[in-house]
């Protein structure tokens, strides 16, 4: 992924015209009272450090938000504010694992996950999700894999690579199977605003609320509000585990950037107008996609319930997925990830982060090389 991801930019600074859909971030500008306010942040001095756990109002404005969206009743102080939603799962990690612990992993997966249960010295233990379920996790699959190493599980809904969006029922067996071992829930929703009708988010904690006393909730502000580089996500959950994960935060980066919290307040609390907008192109970008990939042939593709991403499987090209990705970067200058790095080698990953004319074009592009491999 690595080198291919070299090889476009490479292409692509030699002037050659690069479609790139490998982008893992809303390709829209952050919203401009939430520049404004980081702006603000910076002429008012606001540069210095703020408690590691983030700032106190920024914490309680989180508690807010995820109570309002999941019926629940957090407080600030069940809240930390991390460098980014990766960051809180490395704090997850660090925290509350150990050594010979194992974590369950749905497969696909987002490539992090399984790196950031080994920098624990844990185990990430693999649970394939099938197609024909549309990559859901399947409760009995996950009981399979369970032993008394087993520590935690990791839930991804809207799920990243597949889009997929886990329904309630689903929710409540995965949490009911966790809870008869006491084990730790680990619901990264990250992109949880980008869901598309008929699906909906529902969160682990709203399908079985006895399961909050075992759940860490993961989300930010980069997905919903474009502010991937701004780098604030934060975790919310049980007190005891949150005041751990601060500890470990407090010994390595210490607080996320101030400025940045200052936008990420504006962001929570402001006027949430941009978000529908998104999520319509989102939507929009996603049905192009989604049809132009399915007419073809031998390409097949689900549309996914939420994020942004086109889960397409290659499988009937009789290549592996990276190979694909190679000649199609090479061939047609298209830039996309294979599925090895997701833990799916039959798939490759496709971005609708960008725009409707690059959509149809990569579509076209794919359709000539297509045809050119059918001769």
């Amino acid at each position: 992924t690595l080198a291919l991801a070299a090889k476009a930019k490479a292409l692509a600074k030699a002037g050659k015209a690069v479609l790139d859909l490998t982008a893992g971030e809303p390709d829209f500008p952050t919203p401009g009272p939430i520049k404004e306010a980081g702006i603000q942040a910076i002429r008012q001095d606001q540069t210095r450090y703020t408690p590691v756990a983030g700032l106190p109002e920024l914490r309680a404005a989180v508690a807010a938000s995820v109570n309002r969206s999941r019926a629940t009743r957090y407080e600030a102080a069940d809240t930390l504010v991390t460098c980014g939603a990766k960051h809180a799962l490395f704090n997850v990690f660090q925290a509350l694992c150990q050594p010979g612990d194992e974590v369950v992993v749905f497969s696909p997966y987002w490539v992090s996950f399984p790196p950031l249960v080994r920098l624990a010295g844990a185990t990430p233990v693999i649970v394939e999700t099938r197609e024909a379920d549309g990559f859901l996790p399947e409760p009995e699959a996950l009981r399979r894999a369970l032993s008394k190493a087993t520590r935690a599980v990791i839930v991804n809904s809207p799920n990243n690579p597949t889009g997929a969006v886990m329904d309630d029922g689903r929710l409540k067996a995965v949490a009911q199977a966790a809870l008869e071992r006491d084990l730790i829930l680990v619901s990264d929703e990250i992109y949880d605003q980008l869901v598309y009708p008929p699906a909906q988010h529902v969160s682990i904690v709203q399908a079985s609320p006895q399961a909050a006393d075992r759940t860490v909730l993961i989300g930010g502000v980069s997905k919903t509000y474009s502010m991937t580089g701004w780098r604030i996500g934060y975790a919310v959950g049980p007190r005891p585990w949150i005041e751990a994960m601060i500890n470990v935060q407090s010994h390595s980066t210490s607080n996320p950037a101030s400025i940045s919290q200052h936008a990420a307040l504006a962001a929570l609390t402001g006027d949430q107008a941009s978000v529908a907008p998104m999520r319509e192109e989102f939507r929009r970008r996603r049905d192009r996609l989604v049809e132009g990939l399915n007419r073809l042939a031998p390409l097949r593709c689900a549309s996914p319930g939420g994020a942004f991403y086109a889960w397409c499987n290659v499988s009937g090209l009789g290549q592996p997925a990276e190979a694909v990705a190679a000649q199609w970067l090479e061939e047609a200058l298209i830039a996309a990830v294979p599925g090895e790095g997701f833990g799916a080698p039959g798939f490759i990953r496709l971005s609708f982060a960008a725009s409707l004319p690059t959509i149809d074009e990569a579509l076209q592009r794919l359709a000539k090389w297509l045809d050119g491999h059918r001769r």
